[in-house]
């Protein structure tokens, strides 16, 4: 039996700090429709809107769950980037261009 309550994301497409507020855009591939080279397109799916030391809270739970699968050999560990504030406007990282970090848990 399936719960309503469960949302199934391929990943995040995007993350918007606005003042003291985050979203988090979550995305799936699209069953029907297709970019130029025909792979599916991500498409939007739900958001989820949050504090924002709650979103920093979430972020060190997440890191501790890799840790553990890195450990367990279940993923490779990647490289991370360490200083956000050099890497928003237009990278193409899934932070929205001009989005403000004010948090004290990250450096700018």
């Amino acid at each position: 039996m399936t719960s309503s309550n469960e949302v199934y994301s391929d990943g995040i497409s995007e993350i918007t700090v606005t003042g003291p507020i985050v979203r988090i855009d979550l995305m799936s591939l699209s069953p029907s429709e297709r970019d130029a080279n025909n792979n599916p397109k991500p498409v939007f799916r739900q958001r989820i809107v949050m504090p924002i030391d709650a979103f920093a809270n979430a972020v060190e739970l997440m890191q501790k769950a890799v840790n553990g699968l890195v450990e367990a050999g279940a993923i490779k560990q990647t490289p991370v980037v360490t200083n956000i504030g050099d890497h928003v406007a237009g990278s193409g990282n899934g932070i929205s261009p001009g989005a403000r970090n004010s948090s004290p848990n990250f450096s700018s």
